[in-house]
C-alpha cells in the first residue's frame, strides 16, 4: 500500500468514528429529551375551572408535537445508520472502511445531529417556558391577609409572576445558547476547513515524492539496461 492510499484510509477511517460518535449522542439526546417531553405533556393536570388563552394551548401542543416529531426523527436516522457504522468499525480490517456507508450518508448523519442538537434543544427551551404558562396561570393571587411581607405586582397573579420569572430567565439563556451554537459551528467549519487544507498538502507532497521516486526508478532502470 502507497503513503498516499494509507492516508485516505486513515482520514476515512476517522471520519467513520466520527459519524459514530455523532449518532451515539444523537441517540441518546433525541430519547432523553423526547421523553421528557412526552411525560411533560401526560403529567401536566389542567384546571377545569379556569380559562386559558387558547393560543397558549395551541403553542403548547404544537411545541411538544414537533418536539418529539424532530427528535424522533433522528433517532430513526441514528438507529438505522449506527447499526452499519459498527459492524464496520468493530472489524480489524482496513479495507472493511469500503464497506461503510458513512460517506454516502454523510448529510443524513449531519441532518439527525442538527435536529438533536440545535432544533431539538430549542425546541426543549420553549417547551419547558410553554409548561411553565401552563402549569403557573391558573394559580389566582394570594390575598395579603394571608401571606404578610409578600411584596407583589397590583394586578399580576403569583402563577402569572412565576410564568413571566421562567420567561424571564429562559429567553436570554436561549439566545446565548444560539450565539454559542453559532460560534461553535463556525469554529468547526474552520477547523475542519484548515484540516482539509494541510492534509492536501499533506498528499501533494506525498504524491511529488512518490513521483519523484518513481522517476529515479525508471532513470536507474534506463541506465542499467
Amino acid at each position: 500500500m502507497s503513503l498516499n492510499e494509507h492516508s485516505l484510509q486513515a482520514l476515512s477511517w476517522r471520519k467513520l468514528y466520527l459519524s459514530r460518535a455523532k449518532l451515539k449522542a444523537t441517540s441518546r439526546t433525541s430519547a432523553l429529551l423526547s421523553g421528557f417531553a412526552m411525560v411533560a405533556m401526560v403529567e401536566c393536570q389542567l384546571e377545569e375551572d379556569h380559562n386559558y388563552p387558547p393560543g397558549l394551548l395551541i403553542a403548547f401542543s404544537a411545541c411538544t408535537t414537533v418536539l418529539v416529531a424532530v427528535h424522533l426523527f433522528a433517532l430513526m436516522i441514528s438507529t438505522c445508520i449506527l447499526p452499519n457504522l459498527e459492524a464496520v468499525s468493530n472489524v480489524h480490517n482496513l479495507n472493511s472502511i469500503k464497506e461503510s456507508p458513512h460517506e454516502r450518508m454523510h448529510r443524513h448523519i449531519e441532518l439527525a445531529w442538527a435536529f438533536s442538537t440545535v432544533i431539538g434543544t430549542l425546541l426543549f427551551l420553549a417547551e419547558v417556558v410553554l409548561l411553565c404558562w401552563v402549569k403557573f396561570l391558573p394559580l389566582s393571587q394570594t390575598p395579603v391577609t394571608q401571606k404578610e411581607n409578600v411584596t407583589q405586582a397590583p394586578g399580576i397573579s403569583e402563577g402569572k409572576a412565576a410564568a413571566i420569572a421562567s420567561t424571564t430567565i429562559m429567553v436570554p439563556f436561549a439566545l446565548v445558547f444560539i450565539v454559542f451554537a453559532v460560534h461553535f459551528y463556525r469554529s468547526l467549519v474552520s477547523h475542519k476547513t484548515e484540516r482539509q487544507h494541510e492534509e492536501l498538502e499533506v498528499l501533494a507532497k506525498i504524491t511529488q515524492m512518490q513521483n519523484q521516486l518513481d522517476q529515479r526508478g525508471e532513470a536507474s532502470s534506463i541506465h542499467f539496461a
